[in-house]
């Protein structure tokens, strides 16, 4: 069937990040296989991140359908535009039917977006992952493909105002090496190794980063690791519970 609405959405995407003249530096897109079923992983930093993922599937001539929550699908705007882009709501009361959805499009040969943290990292360092990422790729019988991405929290992240104009802003990605999802490994053992691998490409992204902050207050997309203002772990599961 003829994709009439994600290449446009993709071309609209491609000219903003033009119009803000973002610099690009993605490595490892021929990790992206140019045919079967995937899973894409990626840590989650800010709201467009699924867009930055899917330019990585580009050159092999792929499109990325993500999971997303099921509430963004409701959205009079962005509604129609999911939808028509075959990602998949996720309910996360009934988060079955999801499941199984991204099932049947693994084994028809599609890859399939995730974030396993689940939600935006307001520390900007990697959460606990869930385990279903893991577990479709080991039931479709498909690879996991980890990447990591860096400087998106600086466009539009929680807790802070957008900022999509012409700033210049440089935007890292690592894909890494495809990693086989054994059925007969434990899902929460693969999920551990996964997590590792993406710490492992989100450390390569930050080393490759081309900026510092500017001033004391361009500090707060930094993690308090690197000597940043963003909260630790500890203090945004404390905003979160607040």
């Amino acid at each position: 069937m003829a994709e009439l609405v994600y290449p446009p959405v993709i071309g609209a995407a491609r000219t903003m990040f033009r119009a803000q003249d973002l610099r690009f530096d993605i490595k490892g897109t021929e990790n992206i296989p140019k045919r079967g079923g995937a899973v894409l992983v990626s840590n989650h930093i800010g709201y467009l991140d699924f867009v930055f993922c899917g330019l990585t599937a580009r050159p092999a001539k792929r499109l990325v359908r993500f999971m997303a929550k099921e509430s963004v699908f409701r959205h009079r705007f962005a509604g129609p535009l999911m939808r028509a882009m075959k990602h998949i709501p996720v309910d996360r009361a009934a988060g079955m039917d999801a499941y199984k959805h991204a099932l049947r499009s693994l084994r028809s040969g599609e890859i399939i977006g995730v974030f396993p943290e689940a939600t935006i990292s307001e520390s900007f360092t990697l959460k606990n992952f869930k385990t279903g990422a893991a577990r479709m790729a080991q039931e479709a019988g498909v690879p996991l493909l980890p990447m990591a991405l860096w400087g998106t929290q600086r466009l539009w992240t929680k807790g802070h105002k957008r900022d999509l104009g012409r700033n210049h802003f440089p935007i890292t990605m690592r894909v890494g090496a495809p990693m086989e999802a054994d059925p007969t490994e434990p899902a929460d053992t693969l999920t551990e190794r996964l997590r590792a691998r993406v710490q492992e490409l989100l450390e390569a992204a930050q080393r490759a980063y081309p900026v510092r902050p500017k001033n004391a207050d361009d500090t707060w997309w930094v993690p308090a690791h690197l000597g940043g203002t963003a909260p630790t772990p500890a203090q945004a599961a404390g905003l979160k519970r607040g």
